[in-house]
This record gives structure tokens, C-alpha cells and sequence, in this order.
């Protein structure tokens, strides 16, 4: 009995699960990633840090933002699989090129790659939307969260021990992550195909012309846009995810020069991978807390939000001056630990309030408004042609301040709401009562 044969006889939410699961896996096999610095700027290529944080780095956030818009616009209309597909070859280009180049225009080239890699992400997270019954939502996107998060401890604890064992060198590392993609990229092949999706393809059987269906299409993502955004709740929600989420892929991307500079020791071991590791665990079990914490977050969500980005803003401070590496790794720990325990929080609340089919779009947008400001505090902090192009402990007590910043915004967001409610009550107290009204009975 052939694969196709048997997926459709057993028609199993479950084995959809598992395939997506497997792929997410794979593509987070990637034990290279936590040393990649030191990677690039070491004995393999003649290029200097500097080089590699203002030339290189960007080039992969404004790919990754420009590329993001094509995806986000096509993805429905290609109905998902080949872009899936774009996402592992990409992989595949970025690291063979990591392995095989040695200039720094070609390492340009390979942030190109690198951004379509993350930008047809979002391919892989709304398949499972357009493909899983809705009642299977909630399972299928834990088990694949949960993959993912796996393939990350295992990829760091795998690159950290064969580093410290002197196993494997850094650039070896990168064959072990070039054949995790190609493993992908095989892989996701055998994905069934979407033959009806949210917006494009909803109905396979409509007589609609092409013109027509596109008009639909766009009127009906438009609507679940202006019906989601038209909540001030959801907005206040929303816009703390972008703005948290430019702060984490800001820190996570520069975290590694900040290492480096701090420890300024080639034969001095580091601990990226295993660091990695447990942010992965901590993280996982952030998420977990997140969904059996029992809080009113319609009254307290201001002060936790503001809460969690003070915490982080002063770890990023604290990791910006410190001289020990350990102080920085602990920091960094607590600062990706708060995230996932806020972010879940924060998606559960915006998923709380829009429709089942428009979890794609609106997060896609969340991710695209959370990128725009990335890219402007790459412009201004990092590169050299248009920005102060700061040395990474520098950069790192900008990121802290700006992590302050975002707390102080929203407790005064917080405090409004709370006066404003106040009024209402007050002023529903002081509305009299209806006249009451004697009913005689004859």
C-alpha cells in the first residue's frame, strides 16, 4: 500500500501532527548556530567582528523584513507547500555557502538566503491552519511548538558538547546543520498538498473567475483585520508583541559579539551551546506556566507587561556592563525566559479575540509591524552608514533602555485605563435610578 494510499485511508489528524512535528524537528537541527560568530570571524574567513556586526547581521533583518511582505501575500494564494519547500532549500543555500564561500559580498548574499529562511516560516506555522480540522487547532500547535523547541535543546547541547570535547571544530559544525536541511527539505516533500485554503482557495468547487476570487479574497482579510485592530484591548496587546519581539530577535541576534567581547579570549572556552540549551528548557517551561496561571489579565495585563520589560530591561543593563561571561549568560537566560512567558501570554489573549481563520494574518502583521521596528533599531544602532555603529556593549544598554522604556509606556497605559474605568464608575453611581412605578390591581 502506497504513502498517499494509507495517509488517506487513515485520515488522521494525528499523522498530520506527527509530519509537521518531524519537519519542525529537523529544521531546528542546527548545532552550529550558538558558535556562529565565533565562526565568521575566525581563522576560516579574513574578516574582522566589526565587519561581521555592521555589514553582515543587517543584511539578514532588512531581508528578512523585505521578504516577509512577498511571503505574507503569497503564501495563501501558493497554498502553502512550495513556499514550506523554499523555506528548506534556503537552508540548504545558507549553510552550503556558510561551508563553501570565504568573502564578505558572499556572506551578504547568504543573509538574503537567510532572511527568505525566516521569512517563509510563516508558511510552516499557517499550514497547519489551512490543513488540521479547527477542532485539532490547540493539539496540533502544541506538538509542533514542542518539536521545535526539542530540536533546539538537542541542536545546542549537541554543538556545545562536541565543541568542549574538541570533537568537532566550528566549522564542522556547520556540515552536521547542512545535513539537518537537506533531511528537511526531503522531507517536506511528502507533505500533502493544501487543495483549499483561507482566503484564495476556499472553495475549490466555486464557479468564480480568477478576478473575482482575488477581490474576495482581499475583501475578506481586509475584514478580519479592520474587526480585529477595531479592539483597543487587542491593539494594546498586539503592539507590546511586536515591540517585545523586536527586542528578542534584536538580543538574540547580537547576543554572540557581546560573548565574545566580554570573554576577549580565543583559547578561553565558551558555553554558547549549552546556554542555548537551557534557554530552550527554561523557555518551555515559561510557556507551560503561562497556560495554567489563573490572572485576570483584562485588569493586570498593563502591570505584568510592565513588569517583565523593566526585568529585562535591567538584565540587558546589568549584561551590557558586566566582565564576567556567566553574569551575561544568566542574564540572557532570564531575558529569553521572560519573553516566552509573556509572548504566550500576550498570543493567547490576541488569539482570545479574533476569528479561527485570521490567526495567520494577524500575527503575520504583528510579525511585520515587530520587524519594522527592528529594522529601524538596526538602522540607527548598528550600521555605520546611517547609525552610531555602537560596539556591542554599547548596543546591549541601548536594548536595556529601550526594554525600560517600553515598561514605563505601558504602566501609564495601565494607569489610564485604570482612571478611566474609575470614571465610568463614577459616573454610572451617579446616573438616579429609574422612578419606581406602583402598579394597582383592580
Amino acid at each position: 500500500m502506497s504513502f498517499k494510499k494509507c495517509f488517506k485511508q487513515t485520515d488522521n489528524w494525528l499523522v498530520m501532527s506527527l509530519m509537521l512535528s518531524v519537519f519542525g524537528f529537523l529544521k531546528e537541527i542546527r548545532p552550529s548556530e550558538p558558535f556562529i560568530y565565533e565562526f565568521l570571524i575566525g581563522k576560516w574567513r579574513n574578516i574582522t567582528d566589526e565587519q561581521v556586526n555592521q555589514r553582515v547581521y543587517p543584511v539578514g533583518t532588512y531581508s528578512y523584513l523585505a521578504l516577509l511582505i512577498i511571503v505574507f501575500l503569497i503564501t495563501d494564494l501558493c497554498r502553502y507547500k512550495p513556499l514550506i519547500v523554499v523555506l528548506g532549500a534556503s537552508g540548504i543555500v545558507v549553510w552550503s555557502m556558510l561551508l563553501w564561500t570565504t568573502n564578505l559580498f558572499e556572506l551578504q548574499i547568504l543573509q538574503v538566503f537567510y532572511g527568505a529562511f525566516a521569512a517563509c516560516e510563516v508558511a510552516y506555522f499557517t499550514y497547519i491552519y489551512a490543513k488540521v480540522d479547527k477542532a485539532y487547532y490547540q493539539q496540533v500547535t502544541s506538538h509542533t511548538r514542542a518539536a521545535i523547541l526539542g530540536g533546539r535543546a538537542i541542536s545546542g547541547i549537541t554543538g556545545q558538547l562536541l565543541i568542549s570535547f574538541h570533537a568537532m571544530d566550528y566549522k564542522q559544525l556547520n556540515y552536521i546543520t547542512f545535513g539537518a536541511m537537506v533531511s528537511a527539505t526531503v522531507w517536506c516533500l511528502f507533505l500533502p498538498s493544501v487543495q483549499s485554503s483561507i482566503y484564495f482557495h476556499r472553495d475549490s468547487s466555486s464557479k468564480l473567475t480568477r478576478m473575482k476570487r482575488t477581490k474576495t479574497a482581499f475583501a475578506l482579510m481586509w475584514g478580519h483585520v479592520a474587526q480585529a485592530y477595531s479592539s483597543r484591548y487587542l491593539l494594546r496587546w498586539s503592539i507590546w508583541w511586536a515591540l517585545a519581539t523586536c527586542g528578542f530577535i534584536q538580543v538574540q541576534v547580537y547576543m554572540q559579539p557581546l560573548w565574545a567581547e566580554i570573554v576577549n579570549d580565543s583559547k578561553q572556552p565558551i558555553y554558547n551551546g549549552a546556554v542555548e540549551s537551557i534557554l530552550t528548557v527554561v523557555g518551555f517551561l515559561g510557556t507551560l506556566a503561562a497556560g495554567v496561571l489563573k490572572v485576570d489579565w483584562k485588569t493586570r495585563g498593563e502591570l505584568a507587561l510592565t513588569c517583565c520589560s523593566l526585568l529585562q530591561g535591567f538584565a540587558m543593563l546589568i549584561a551590557s556592563q558586566t566582565g564576567y561571561v556567566v553574569v551575561a549568560y544568566v542574564c540572557y537566560v532570564v531575558f529569553g525566559a521572560l519573553y516566552h512567558l509573556t509572548i504566550t501570554v500576550a498570543s493567547s489573549e490576541i488569539a482570545k479575540l479574533i476569528k479561527e481563520d485570521s490567526y495567520g494574518v494577524i500575527f503575520g502583521l504583528n510579525t511585520f509591524v515587530g520587524l519594522l521596528f527592528q529594522t529601524a533599531l538596526t538602522l540607527v544602532v548598528v550600521t555605520d552608514n546611517m547609525g552610531f555603529a555602537l560596539p556591542p556593549r554599547k548596543q546591549y544598554f541601548v536594548y536595556g533602555v529601550f526594554h525600560v522604556i517600553l515598561g514605563i509606556i505601558y504602566i501609564i497605559i495601565g494607569l489610564i485605563c485604570w482612571l478611566a474605568s474609575k470614571r465610568d464608575y463614577r459616573r454610572a453611581s451617579t446616573i438616579p435610578d429609574p422612578p419606581s412605578r406602583t402598579v394597582i390591581i383592580y
